[in-house]
C-alpha cells in the first residue's frame, strides 16, 4: 500500500510539473504573440494582393497553399533553426533578419517602381507568365511563401527574445504554438477577406430583407476597392517592415545608428506637440520615416539586384539557358 501512495504521490507531481509547464507555455506564447502583434498585421496587409486578379475558385486553394508553406517556414525551418542559432551562434541573427530587412525594402520599392512605370523593365514582364494562369499561380504562391519567410524570420524571432525561461523544450514548444496560431489567425483573416465579396453576392441574392439585400450589394461593390487597399497597404508594409528591420539592426550592431536615433528624436518631438495622442503619434512617425528609409534602399538595392545578383543567380543556376 504504501508504495501505490508513493507512485500516486510521484504521479500528482508530474501532473503538477506539466499543467506549470503548459501554464508557462501559454502565459510565454500570449506575450511572444503580443510583441509581433505589429509585424503579424503586416503579414495579414500584405497577403491578400497574392490572390488578386484570380478567380474565385481559386483563392482559397491558393490562400491553402500559402499558408502550408508558412506553417513550413516557420515550424520546419525557423523554429529550429533560429533555436540552434540562439544556442551556438546568436550573433548571427541580426545579420541575417537585416538581409531579410533588405529584400523586403526591394520587393516593396520594386512593386512601387513598378506602379509608376508598369512597362519600364521588358525583361522582367517576359519572365512574369501572365499568358498561363497555372505557371502565374505558382509564381505568385512562390512569392508569397517568400516574403512570408521573411516576416515569419521577423515575428518568430521576435517571439523568441520575448521567451525568459533557460528551457530549450518550453522555447521551442512555445515557439511552436506562437508560429501555429499566428499562421491561422493571418490566413483565416485573409481567407474571410478575399471571400467577402461573394458572401456578399450571396446575401444580395437570397437576403430575406431589403436591409440585408442592399449589405450584400456594397460587400460586393466595397470588395475590390478593399482589395485594391490591402495591396498598397501590403507593399506599404514590406517597406516599413524592412526599414525598421535594418534600421534596428545598424543600431544594434553599432554599424550606422544614426538612422535609429535621428528618426527616434524626430518620433519624439512629433509625439511631445501632441500631448493627448504621444503614443500613437510616436508610432506613425516612427513608422513613416521607416518606410521612406525602406522606400530608398530599396530603390538603390534595384539595380544592384537586378543587375548583378539576378544575372549572377541566373548564370549560376542555368535558370537563363533554361529558359531559352
Amino acid at each position: 500500500m504504501s508504495g501505490l501512495l508513493a507512485l500516486l504521490d510521484d504521479v500528482a507531481a508530474i501532473a503538477k510539473v506539466a499543467a506549470a509547464s503548459v501554464d508557462d507555455i501559454a502565459a510565454a506564447a500570449a506575450k511572444a504573440g503580443t510583441k509581433a502583434a505589429g509585424v503579424v498585421i503586416d503579414d495579414a496587409a500584405v497577403t491578400p494582393k497574392y490572390v488578386h486578379g484570380f478567380s474565385a475558385d481559386r483563392e482559397l486553394p491558393i490562400i491553402w497553399r500559402i499558408a502550408l508553406g508558412s506553417l513550413r517556414n516557420k515550424l520546419v525551418v525557423l523554429l529550429p533553426g533560429l533555436l540552434a542559432l540562439d544556442h551556438f551562434a546568436p550573433w548571427v541573427i541580426t545579420p541575417l533578419l537585416m538581409l531579410g530587412g533588405a529584400y523586403l525594402c526591394f520587393e516593396g520599392a520594386e512593386k512601387v517602381f513598378h506602379a509608376l512605370a508598369p512597362h519600364a523593365d521588358h525583361e522582367v514582364e517576359a519572365d512574369y507568365d501572365t499568358q498561363d494562369p497555372g505557371h502565374l499561380e505558382e509564381e505568385k504562391v512562390a512569392g508569397a511563401i517568400k516574403t512570408d519567410f521573411i516576416l515569419s524570420a521577423e515575428i518568430m524571432t521576435i517571439a523568441l527574445a520575448t521567451i525568459e525561461s533557460p528551457s530549450f523544450w518550453l522555447q521551442a514548444v512555445t515557439l511552436a504554438v506562437v508560429g501555429t496560431l499566428i499562421t491561422v489567425a493571418v490566413y483565416g483573416a485573409v481567407a474571410l477577406i478575399v471571400k467577402m465579396d461573394d458572401v456578399g453576392l450571396h446575401m444580395a441574392a437570397t437576403g430575406r430583407t431589403g436591409a440585408g439585400r442592399a449589405l450584400g450589394r456594397g460587400l460586393v461593390l466595397g470588395m475590390p476597392k478593399l482589395m485594391a487597399f490591402l495591396s498598397t497597404v501590403g507593399t506599404a508594409a514590406m517597406l516599413w517592415v524592412g526599414g525598421n528591420i535594418v534600421i534596428h539592426g545598424l543600431e544594434v550592431t553599432h554599424l550606422w545608428p544614426w538612422p535609429y536615433e535621428t528618426i527616434h528624436h524626430i518620433a519624439e518631438a512629433a509625439a511631445h506637440a501632441v500631448p493627448a495622442a504621444q503614443g500613437f503619434v510616436q508610432w506613425v512617425v516612427t513608422a513613416a520615416l521607416d518606410g521612406v528609409f525602406g522606400l530608398v534602399l530599396g530603390v538603390i538595392l534595384i539595380p544592384v539586384a537586378t543587375r548583378v545578383i539576378g544575372p549572377l543567380w541566373a548564370a549560376l543556376t542555368g535558370r537563363k539557358a533554361a529558359a531559352h
